[in-house]
Parts: C-alpha cells; structure tokens; sequence
C-alpha cells in the first residue's frame, strides 16, 4: 500500500488535449520545433519554397547566425518587477516592436491562410502586412481583422506590400483598394527587381499553386491532412489581383504559374526613386521602402521622405551574399538619426532577437517564415502560440538582463557591437 501510496504522489498525467494542433503544440518548444514539425506536415515541394533561399543559402542561415555574433551585458540588482515591452512603430503604440511580414500565396500553409495571421495580429494588437501575392483580398483582410477585439490602442494596424508591376494602373487600384479599407501603410519592395534563383523550387519544378503530377501525388498520399484541406477548400489564387478590375494579361494563380516567369515579365526593372513621388501623389498614408541593404540608400529614404526604412534581403530569398539586416541596423540608425524608423527584416527567432535588433536601434522587427512554420504546424492558434513566444521571450530577456523599458534599450546592453 506504502509503494502505491508513493506512486500515486509521483505519477501525474496530462490531460489529453482533444484539439489536434493543441495537442501538437505540446512538444513545439521554439521556432525550430515549429519548423520541423511544418515540415512533416506539409508536402516537400510546399515546405521547400516557404524554407527555401537563393542560391547556396548563405544569405538565408546568416539571417539568424548574425544575432548570435552580439552577446549582452546584463546588470543586476534592479527593480525588473514591472517589464513594458511597448513601443512606437510609425507614430503609434504596439504591445510589441514587432511586425509581420507580408508572405505570398499564404495559403499553401494553412488553408486559412491571411485570415488566420491577420486575426491572431488583432488578439496581440501587432501590425500585419498583406502582400499584393497574398491569397486573401485586400477587403477580406479587413474585414477579419474587424472580426477580432483589437488589443494595443484598440484599432487594427494593416499595412499592404506592394510590388510595382509594369502596369501601373493595377497598382494604383490596388492602393486605392486599400485606403477605401483603411490600411494604414504601403509597404514598397524594392529588391525584386529579377527573381532570385532559389534552386530548391528549380529542382522541384516549383509551380504555384502546386500542380499534380506523379510526384505531388505520392507527396500528397503522404501528407493526407494537408492534401485533404487542399482539395476541399476554394482554389488558391493571387486575391488582389482576381479581383481587380484594372488586370488584363497578369497571372491571377487561376493556373499554375512559374514565379520566376511571372516576376520577370510582369514586375517593373526601371523602379527607382523617382516613383515614390508618385506614389506620394496617390496615398495620404506612411510608406515604408522595404529591401534596404545600404547605408546609402538607407540615407536616400530620408531624402526621398518615406516613413521608414525596411532593412531586408528579402529573407535570404534574392540575392546570395546580401548583408544581414542585423548588421545594417546600428549604421544605419547612426546615419539617419530619428529622421525615420528603421525596422529590421530578417533572422529574427527568439524574443532576444528583438531585444537586440532594438538595442542596436531598430525601431521593430519583422518576420515572415516563423508565422508560416506557424501555420503549417497548427494553424492559426499555432500563430497565437508564435506570437506569445516571442512576447514572453522578449519579457524574460529584459528580465534577465535588468531593463524595465524597452524604449530605454541601447548599445551598451549589448557586447559584440
């Protein structure tokens, strides 16, 4: 009786969790587990272009390796009782300085796709950006955010990425669409200029949305789950542009398409600065010039009176060799001052990853792959998980490292610099 008595005080079960990607979360302790967990579950071909880079992908592993080169300095003996990780991103208040990034064809991970990203936003009252590749409408979007109690100030904070197409009738519609929705930012990239070659979707034949042949079909009998919400839900297409009245010949997703193909005949190689102008002329809202990798041009976002400087390699996925945006951050901010934000895209897998991106000057982060292992791992409440890991993390490493306040961070909690 003693020893029954001694196992009952010792042996303690868990409760079975009967939510499937509840249950999942369970063993997912970081971003890393999140990754290997998506990738189990999605069909390869899937997994390789959310995971994949250019070329040998040493831009895309110095993403994250380069926030490992600055260690911290903490102190000790300090009143860490209260921790407040708020901050300003463009001129407003957000529980976190943190944003997310915008992400093609969203809806290969997780059939919800945007929806579900832009409602978890909401829950942790973070800005969230759709792409022009998105797969939900720029109306959509803003409708489920409206869907959602805000947290933060209270009101949604959408931004929309926009690529320059030749065709510039079908950008300024889709801009027009999104002040009539109330976005608050247009998010310019600028480093797409020519796809990069990202030699997992060459050597896959990478089409989206992915089309059946022999391979994907033994993909798809492996991965049943995936391929099962697949077929079930409406075809995955390019919203924005299915349902713009101004798109004549642009590829809308209704067929496969090649990405390369599409980016290189329908993007406009001759962007340059003299378009934000223009774009000024049509937009009363912020605008944020994403896919800077210089100082200089850094410098040129001051001089051409954009809103903030996005620091990106477009996650490792453009050019091979480009810098890590971490390492931009620091001279940056020394050459521009407080002229602009500076927000750092790129790397960015812990809640330390903040801390220093913010220490070093940035005024946020952004991340784009961490919300898809996310979603291919457990859906939309894998994205809640995601977004309150990188909360708590940020929360515990201030903790840790003696700082109340995050706006009181700077370069000397840091070593390394």
């Amino acid at each position: 009786m003693a020893v029954l008595g001694s196992l009952r005080s010792v042996l303690r079960f868990r409760r079975f969790e009967r939510n499937g990607d509840r249950r999942r979360l369970q063993s997912v302790a970081n971003v890393d587990d999140l990754r290997e967990l998506a990738k189990r579950r999605l069909p390869a071909g899937v997994f390789d272009y959310i995971d994949g880079g250019a070329e040998d992908e040493r831009t895309l592993a110095d993403n994250s390796d380069a926030f490992g080169r600055y260690g911290f300095r903490p102190r000790v003996l300090r009143d860490v009782s209260r921790i407040d990780t708020s901050a300003t991103v463009l001129g407003r208040p957000t529980p976190l300085p943190l944003v997310l990034a915008p992400t093609g064809f969203t809806r290969i991970a997780d059939p919800q796709g945007e929806l579900a990203v832009a409602r978890a936003c909401a829950r942790a009252g973070l800005p969230y950006t759709l792409s022009t590749m998105g797969t939900r409408s720029i109306e959509e979007m803003a409708a489920a955010s409206d869907s959602v109690d805000w947290a933060g100030d209270g009101t949604r904070r959408l931004w929309f990425q926009v690529y320059v197409w030749k065709d510039r009738s079908l950008v300024r519609e889709m801009i027009e669409r999104a002040a009539a929705a109330d976005y608050e930012a247009l998010v310019i990239t600028v480093d797409t200029a020519y796809l990069g070659r990202r030699e997992r979707d060459v050597r896959r034949g990478m089409e989206l949305p992915p089309k059946l042949g022999p391979g994907t079909i033994v993909d798809g009998i492996r991965h049943p789950s995936w391929t099962r919400r697949f077929l079930a839900n409406e075809p995955i297409v390019f919203a924005n542009i299915t349902t713009s009245t101004a798109a004549q010949a642009i590829p809308d997703g209704r067929s496969a398409v090649n990405l390369a193909e599409t980016i290189n005949t329908q993007f406009d190689p001759s962007l340059n600065w003299s378009e934000i102008e223009w774009l000024r002329s049509i937009w009363d809202g912020k605008i944020i010039v994403k896919g800077i990798q210089t100082v200089e041009d850094a410098e040129l976002c001051v001089a051409h009176g954009v809103d903030a400087a996005c620091l990106s390699n477009h996650g490792g996925r453009q050019l091979d060799g480009a810098p890590a945006p971490v390492d931009l951050v620091a001279p940056c901010r020394d050459a521009v001052g407080d002229a602009i934000d500076i927000i750092c895209d790129g790397g960015t897998r812990r809640g330390s990853d903040i801390i220093k991106a913010r220490a070093l000057g940035a005024d946020a982060v952004m991340v784009g792959r961490p919300y898809l292992y996310a979603l291919g791992a457990a859906g939309e409440i894998g994205v809640d998980w995601l977004l309150d890991f990188f909360a708590t993390g940020t929360r515990r490493t201030m903790a840790l490292c003696g700082q109340s306040s995050i706006t009181d961070l700077d370069e000397n909690l840091l070593s390394g610099v």
